[in-house]
């Protein structure tokens, strides 16, 4: 069965209406918010362990959302599941947490099961309910009302704008949280070290030694066809050139070599110090891989080689050596 021009345009005229629902009750809590915010979040800040967040259904969903938000913005939180909670879950949780139980009536049968349980051990309590006069909000510290709102659903019974502005409220929450403490990308790519905000933040260039050491090394007073073996058997295409301190004095690549046979040079027999770059672009081993690859993209060069303290090379590191940790 085809479909027509016009039941497409339906369905686009369906999706617009939903946006338009759900977009209009997030602006109207906005104007709604009150004091309870406030001390949602300054109770969060002042809190020793945990938050625990638990929701039923759909609200256990977005609970679980809220929890991976706060968690990766250096708020440390756990999902209690109500239900798991009755059957020994509740032992998660301590008097020194913080939790945030959430449901659109107030009068989920299974949190209400284990608020008994929960007052005993002492957490301070947040309910984020659709209706400030329910069991859940009388039984809480502090009720953060997102208020009766018209559900997208035309039946009025899946939830969709409600859980829709509960997570919204979530995300203000942890957002909040960030800024009061401060919270930085370096902190950020602490929890996400497999991401890649992770890599760039805390790749260090010694890292990369770690995963693949290579330090091709040679005298300075050696003749090149002795650099070439050593050159091969590294496969970076350059050699660091050090003096008899140690110390680094220059680099030698394969494109060193190459021009200089192009010119008619018999060059094997030549010391390596007629040929190869004095004072090379050099790194620490402390520095960021995000910002050695910049520089070797910004100077156009493929291989750079590592000193410590003591201006002494500990490794060469290649471009591609960078780009395959996805960086």
């Amino acid at each position: 069965m085809t479909t027509s021009i016009n039941q497409r345009q339906d369905y686009l005229t369906s999706v617009k209406e939903v946006l338009e629902i759900e977009a209009n009750a997030i602006l109207s809590l906005k104007d709604s918010l009150n004091g309870e915010i406030n001390q949602t979040i300054e109770m969060i800040l002042e809190c020793k362990s945990r938050v625990i967040v638990t929701g039923m259904g759909k609200s256990g969903l977005i609970a679980q959302k809220i929890v991976a938000t706060l968690s990766s913005t250096g708020t440390p939180s756990l999902f209690l599941h109500p239900a798991e909670g009755l059957h020994g879950d509740l032992g998660m949780v301590t008097k020194d947490d913080v939790v945030i139980a959430i449901s659109n009536s107030g009068e989920t049968e299974e949190l209400l099961n284990i608020l008994p349980s929960l007052k005993r051990i002492g957490p301070k309590m947040v309910a984020l309910v659709g209706r400030e006069n329910s069991t859940l909000a009388d039984k809480s510290d502090v009720i953060l009302s997102i208020g009766k709102v018209e559900e997208a659903c035309p039946l009025g019974l899946a939830p969709t704008t409600s859980t829709t502005v509960t997570l919204a409220i979530g995300d203000a929450v942890a957002i909040a949280l960030l800024k009061a403490r401060d919270f930085k990308p370096e902190n950020f790519a602490l929890y996400h070290p497999g991401g890649s905000l992770g890599r760039k933040l805390l790749l260090t260039i010694q890292d990369v030694i770690d995963a693949n050491p290579n330090n091709p090394t040679v005298d300075e007073n050696k003749e090149v066809k002795e650099v070439l073996f050593e050159m091969t058997k590294s496969g970076l295409g350059a050699i660091s050139i050090i003096g008899e301190s140690g110390k680094l004095e220059g680099i030698l690549t394969d494109g060193d070599i190459r021009r200089a046979l192009a010119e008619g040079n018999h060059i094997l027999e030549t010391p390596v110090n007629k040929l190869y770059t004095k004072h090379p672009i050099t790194i620490p081993n402390t520095l960021l891989a995000a910002e050695a690859l910049k520089i070797m993209e910004d100077k156009r060069v493929n291989v750079l080689p590592v000193l410590n303290e003591n201006a002494e090379p500990i490794a060469m590191v290649h471009i591609h050596d960078l780009t395959k940790m996805g960086l």
